[in-house]
């Protein structure tokens, strides 16, 4: 059974905390969603009890993230817009961070952002070493 979207929802604040109680079969919810994703809102928090069954993935997988953030999770998967949409129907409210959690989730985006756009760039600089020292030796022939 799908629930209807609650207008309101946005305006309901869920601490991490609350999250972390519903964890279990008849009672699941999660958080989706991040500030790049949701940067009007930040992280979103669902209700998926009433889901459970219905997941294509199976009930199983949900569980795994029930009373958590789910949100690298549900991105890795690459759902569907469809997905979403149903998604939205499951929302009852939007993640309430303290500071504490802003603080430690900005340096977490600034490590992995610096992660990813800085490894490439050394096996870059290391082929564009060799082909430099390549078309070098050969000259010297």
């Amino acid at each position: 059974m799908v629930p209807t979207p609650n207008p309101n929802a946005l305006e309901n604040k869920i601490r991490m905390a609350e999250v972390e109680k519903h964890n279990k079969e008849g009672d699941a919810w999660m958080v989706i969603g991040n500030m790049k994703t949701c940067p009007e809102t930040g992280p979103k928090v669902y209700n998926v009890s009433e889901y459970l069954d219905d997941h294509p993935g199976g009930a199983e997988v949900m569980l795994d993230v029930a009373g958590k953030d789910a949100d690298t999770m549900f991105e890795d998967i690459g759902h569907s817009k469809q997905a979403r949409k149903t998604l939205e129907k499951f929302l009852i409210g939007v993640l309430e961070l303290t500071e504490e959690e802003k603080a430690a989730a900005a340096v977490a985006a600034e490590k992995a952002a610096n992660a990813s756009s800085g490894m490439p760039i050394v096996p870059l600089l290391i082929v564009l070493l060799a082909i430099g020292a390549y078309f070098y030796l050969q000259s010297q022939k």
